[in-house]
């Protein structure tokens, strides 16, 4: 490096190039921590978005609401919900229908995570978590459905009973079955569209054919 030392550069050369750091405004969201917002806040903002998510499943169409800013309360709740009632069948009078919110629960998550998987392995680019939450919330329809049915059997459970369910039901799942659809295909690959609906088709009928032969003890 002893040649370095002779090389100098002329005070008449002018030097070109910005040598300042561009800053950027820092918006306040950017600041914000949610660690520093009141508990209360975050839960209402927390029930907000589970609000919004219900309104659009509800509403179904191609959106990607559900998929931008995912989370597993609202399945959750619907699950349990439906589990509960469920629960106190006559499939077995012996049990207090214990079994019954167990075979709900695992049947909806296990199901939800079975659907996941395969839409994965076709090639389909959504998370993990964010099918589980699509399929999650698209319970909702039939959890109406399992609410109206119930208020239904309080009146009897004569042939007009059966109709009436049936057709509440057979009207949920395919609500149901729409919703999934509308948000979940364009995330898979055109020509392997209907390996996807049709695992979502069954895991909604199964549902469906537990709630429609449910009878109370």
């Amino acid at each position: 490096f002893a040649g370095l030392a002779d090389v100098s550069i002329s005070e008449d050369i002018p030097v070109e190039g910005e040598i300042t750091v561009p800053v950027g405004s820092h918006s306040p969201d950017e600041d914000y921590s949610t660690l520093d917002e009141p508990v209360r806040d975050t839960i209402m903002r927390d029930l907000k978005a589970v609000g919004k998510k219900f309104v659009h499943v509800m509403y179904p169409k191609k959106s990607s609401a559900l998929l931008r800013d995912w989370d597993l309360w609202g399945p959750l709740v619907l699950c349990v919900s439906l589990a509960l009632m469920l629960q106190g069948g006559s499939a077995d009078s012996k049990d207090d229908g214990g079994p019954q919110f167990a075979e709900v629960f695992v049947i909806i998550w296990f199901g939800a995570v079975v659907i996941t998987l395969n839409s994965k392995l076709l090639g389909g680019t959504i998370s993990f978590f964010q099918s589980l939450c699509v399929l999650g919330y698209c319970v909702l329809p039939l959890t109406v459905a399992m609410l109206v049915c119930r208020l239904v059997l309080l009146a009897g459970s004569g042939t007009i009973s059966f109709i009436i369910r049936l057709i509440v039901v057979v009207a949920m799942f395919g609500w149901s079955t729409l919703a999934s659809t509308a948000f979940l295909a364009d995330s898979q690959p055109p020509n392997r569209k209907a390996l996807v609906v049709y695992p979502i088709f069954l895991f909604y009928f199964v549902i469906s054919w537990m709630i429609l032969t449910f009878t109370p003890q």
